[in-house]
């Protein structure tokens, strides 16, 4: 029952949470280093490790050219799924010439996804 209850919970906050890009936005065109600034309303951003537990914080991933993680799978660490442990909410990105796409993921301190419903999904072009 305290499960249930808990998962309830989770949904709840969750639907009232939100993550975004301040930048860049959807379709800009870019060059290298690409500036990131990442948002996220109602979570605490806490870096990994500090409470993997807290369903109520965590901190941001980009995943580069894939889809959201979802919800409670692990996410990878490699040079496609970036992670920003340490509570970041601005890097800077080199990404090759042409189109992506970003993923801003968020997770709890184990870097387990909260799924689609705190991800934001952009395009953006890389110029020469």
């Amino acid at each position: 029952m305290k499960k249930i209850i808990a998962l309830l919970l989770i949904s709840v906050l969750v639907k009232a949470h939100s993550v975004d890009f301040i930048s860049p936005k959807d379709r800009d065109q870019l060059t290298n280093p690409i500036k990131v600034k990442m948002l996220v309303k109602k979570f605490k951003l806490r870096a990994a490790g500090e409470d993997s537990e807290d369903k109520t914080s965590g901190h941001h991933h980009i995943l580069i050219n894939n889809e959201a993680i979802p919800e409670g799978q692990p996410i990878p660490a490699d040079d496609k799924h970036l992670h920003f442990g340490k509570a970041q909410s601005e890097a800077e990105l080199t990404l090759p010439p042409g189109e992506h796409t970003l993923t801003l993921q968020f997770a709890d301190g184990a870097h387990r996804s909260y799924g689609p419903k705190l991800s934001k999904k952009i395009k953006i072009t890389v110029l020469k």
